[in-house]
């Protein structure tokens, strides 16, 4: 660890006006899309009762990046990043508008769901891209730990305040409020985020560009190890993806539903404020990482709300190794690259989860929620494991490397 003394303060990162306009963008998009993941999934298990049409409806905003970001995520280096980031939010406000039309029908929506994640890709490959070009070596990664920090604390008004907004005003309505978090972050990236030139000549993508993205990733051992971190997430996704089932399976509503959601979020909260309080840099990602699925077994014993979330909680205090490795993935890449390469690695992390959630949702109809979640609490430790140990070699070996 450094010294906590000489880590840059939050307030200093947000006195950047360019940061602060891709930070507040974020998070208002952010909680809008939290909101609309709560409205789906309720529509979702209210219309079918079956926790698979909930966790596959669920997972409609994850997979489309199995596509979106290999082969969009590059437009963030062919064009202005800035521009991008504007274009695609006004896209998905339309989108979110349609999908909250009276009468839709629930197919329908899922089209629209779709088409409104994979415009996601190249968003998120922009704005990651930019955020080290606004901020520079010294405040990149507070900055990463407070957009993270951030992201949580919107995760939690959309996942815990969800259930009430949902009951109180229905799912359509919830679905317009979304539309209008994305207008209202286009808004504030055209009024405050500079214009600069795109890093790579060319309009047109092609194959060799995504190739050549991943070539970046393959050829660096280290890249490689940081992405695999964050595939972990697949394994602790699983809460989000069964709260609504797991809260009925103990006799709880959509009230408890959405306390179960932002419990994760609300740990990690807590994980991230000590990390950048105490200056924990990759030398701990292991000792973080291991063990943070292990307390999701816990939900086998369905124990009931309470006991439930504290768990949950705990899991996400561990995972704030993902903030690390976010960090330090990023800031490895070739700036020329970063677009592809975040479009790419960000396809694979959102893609994990989207394979997680679709297969959580069949292992509960089989098991039943609470086992359901330990299950793959118990499988995430399994896999963490190893990698842990794989990247303290690895820390080691580098270390004995600079002294000599």
């Amino acid at each position: 660890m450094t010294s906590a003394d000489n880590r840059p303060r939050f307030r200093e990162v947000l006195e950047v006006r360019e940061y602060g306009a891709l930070w507040l963008s974020g998070l208002v998009s952010r909680a809008g899309d939290q909101l609309a993941r709560v409205a789906l999934a309720v529509l979702a298990y209210d219309l079918t009762r079956s926790a698979a049409v909930t966790t596959i409806t669920y997972a409609l905003t994850f997979v489309p990046s199995l596509v979106g970001g290999p082969l969009l995520g590059g437009l963030a280096d062919r064009f202005p990043r800035r521009r991008v980031m504007i274009v695609c939010d006004m896209i998905r406000a339309l989108l979110m508008a349609a999908m909250a039309a009276p009468g839709l029908h629930f197919a329908v929506v899922c089209v629209l769901l779709f088409a409104v994640q994979l415009i996601d890709a190249p968003e998120k490959a922009a704005r990651i891209a930019t955020t080290p070009d606004v901020l520079g070596e010294r405040l990149y990664t507070t900055g990463v730990t407070l957009h993270q920090f951030t992201s949580q604390v919107a995760a939690i008004a959309g996942f815990g305040l969800g259930g009430l907004v949902v009951a109180a005003i229905g799912t359509r309505p919830a679905l317009l409020l979304n539309s209008l978090s994305f207008a209202l972050s286009a808004l504030v990236v055209m009024m405050r985020v500079r214009e600069r030139p795109a890093w790579r000549t060319g309009r047109v993508m092609s194959l060799r560009d995504i190739s050549g993205g991943i070539q970046t990733i393959t050829s660096d051992r280290r890249l490689c190890a940081l992405l695999a971190f964050g595939l972990l997430a697949a394994f602790s996704i699983a809460p989000e993806a069964l709260a609504v089932p797991y809260a009925d399976a103990v006799g709880g509503g959509t009230v408890a539903a959405g306390v179960l959601l932002c419990s994760i979020p609300a740990g990690s909260l807590l994980g991230m404020y000590l990390v950048n309080r105490l200056s924990v840099g990759t030398a701990r990602l292991a000792t973080l990482a291991a063990p943070a699925c292990l307390p999701l077994v816990v939900s086998a014993f369905a124990p009931g709300v309470a006991v439930t979330a504290i768990a949950w909680a705990l899991t996400g205090v561990l995972s704030a190794y993902q903030v690390i490795a976010n960090a330090a993935f990023v800031r490895a890449v070739p700036p020329e690259r970063r677009g592809q390469v975040v479009g790419f690695a960000g396809a694979a992390l959102v893609a994990a989860q989207g394979i997680g959630v679709l297969f959580s949702g069949p292992l509960a109809d089989l098991l039943g929620p609470p086992v359901a979640i330990a299950v793959y609490g118990l499988a995430g430790t399994v896999v963490a494991l190893p990698l842990a140990a794989s990247w303290r070699r690895h820390e080691a070996t580098t270390s004995r490397s600079d002294q000599s």
